[in-house]
C-alpha cells in the first residue's frame, strides 16, 4: 500500500521548531508499505524553523499575527497532487497541526486549547478522497488489519 505520511513522523526535522516527532508505530509500517513523506508547510514554501501557526476559521495565522494561509493552501495542493500521482488513498498525518491535524487542532489563540477541526492539508486530502488518520490511530489500525 502507498501511504502519505507527515515527514516529521518519519524523523525529518521539518516541524515549526526544526525538530521531528519520529513515531515507532509509523516507522514500523515501512516493513510492509511504501511511505511517501510530505510536509504541507515546507511544500508551501515556509522555512524550517518557522513561527508557530494555528488555524482561525479558514485562515492560518502565525504567532506574530501574520496571515500564512496562502502558504498552507499551496502546500496542501502539492500534497494532494502527490496523493493523486502515487494513487495514495490513505494518509497518516501529525495530529493537532494546522496543516495535518485530523479531527482536532489548536484553536488559533496560542493557548494550547484544542477544538474540533482539520488542518489545511488534511482537509484537502479528505475532499479528494484520501482517508486521513492521526499517528495515535496507527497501532489500532494495524491490529485491525487496515494497515
Amino acid at each position: 500500500m502507498i501511504i502519505l505520511v507527515s515527514a516529521c513522523l518519519l524523523g525529518a526535522g521539518c516541524r515549526y521548531d526544526g525538530e521531528s516527532k519520529p513515531n515507532d508505530a509509523v516507522l514500523a509500517l515501512l516493513e510492509r508499505h511504501t511511505l511517501i513523506p510530505v510536509c504541507g508547510e515546507v511544500m508551501g514554501g515556509l522555512p524550517t524553523p518557522r513561527i508557530p501557526s494555528e488555524r482561525r476559521g479558514e485562515a492560518v495565522i502565525n504567532a506574530a499575527g501574520q496571515d500564512v494561509t496562502a502558504a498552507y493552501r499551496r502546500g496542501a495542493a502539492e500534497v494532494a497532487r502527490l496523493a493523486h500521482l502515487y494513487r495514495a488513498k490513505i494518509a497518516i498525518l501529525k495530529e493537532r497541526s494546522p496543516a495535518c491535524g485530523s479531527g482536532q487542532i489548536y484553536d488559533g489563540t496560542f493557548t494550547h486549547t484544542l477544538t474540533d477541526g482539520w488542518g489545511v492539508t488534511a482537509e484537502l486530502l479528505r475532499k479528494n478522497g484520501v482517508t486521513v488518520y492521526g499517528e495515535s490511530q496507527v497501532p489500532d489500525l494495524v491490529e485491525k488489519g487496515i494497515l
